[in-house]
């Protein structure tokens, strides 16, 4: 069993995603139709939380012993989480926000940093032996933390990789009226490996609804 997985975004016309872009051309449409969702708990990449939330200083633990086992830990129950992606554990977190947080990484973590996090009161769920395994976090995140509904906010890399695994039921994708138009930038979807056998993933269209401002809101199933 797993949670039902919608991943939401907000894009320019041209695919782009790079937040300092979106915000000049869209408003708060993307907060409300994410709540319309009903998804209570969100996931981000690592690299999301760097640039929002964490900084880019790194955890350093005093020696590199990995784990080496698949554990998990609920620090308290909550209807909903705000989960990181963050495969050896480098995250930096301040939880004076009071928000329900909760981490997975892979069996490279240290016991030193699941220690931090205990420390912090933020949950976590360690799986994977070199990279974190997907398919078993979403199958923790509903047996044991009892998320139904869950939302795949970004960036591209993460998106891709729940993409990548076929975990994704619904596409709720957003078009602001913008051109971004650097090179460069993220995309919707990014950093599938497997370039060669990788098949591109048809989608079934769902929805469609406009708002006053021009941003499109489309729907797919997966």
């Amino acid at each position: 069993m797993k949670p039902y997985i919608v991943c939401h975004m907000m894009q320019s016309v041209d695919g782009r995603i790079a937040c300092d872009m979106v915000d000049k051309i869209s408003g708060e449409e993307y907060y409300t139709a994410l709540e319309s969702l009903n998804c209570h708990s969100v996931i981000e990449g690592k690299y999301s939380y760097q640039l929002h939330t964490c900084g880019f200083d790194k955890f350093k633990p005093s020696g590199m012993k990995s784990i080496n086992k698949e554990v998990f830990f609920k620090a308290e129950d909550s209807d909903g989480y705000e989960i990181s992606v963050d495969n050896r554990g480098e995250l930096l977190w301040d939880k004076t926000d009071n928000k329900k947080r909760l981490c997975i990484l892979s069996e490279k973590v240290t016991e030193e940093y699941l220690d931090y996090l205990k420390e912090k009161g933020i949950s976590y769920i360690v799986c994977g032996k070199e990279k974190i395994n997907l398919k078993k976090a979403v199958t923790i995140l509903y047996e044991i933390f009892d998320i139904k509904r869950l939302a795949v906010v970004g960036g591209g890399k993460i998106n891709g990789a729940f993409l990548e695994a076929g975990l994704l039921d619904e596409l709720s994708i957003m078009i602001a009226p913008g051109i971004d138009g650097r090179s460069g930038q993220p995309s919707l979807f990014d950093g599938i490996k497997d370039k060669e056998n990788f098949i591109p993933q048809k989608i079934k269209f769902k929805s469609f609804s406009t708002f006053e401002n021009g941003v499109v809101w489309i729907k797919y199933e997966l």
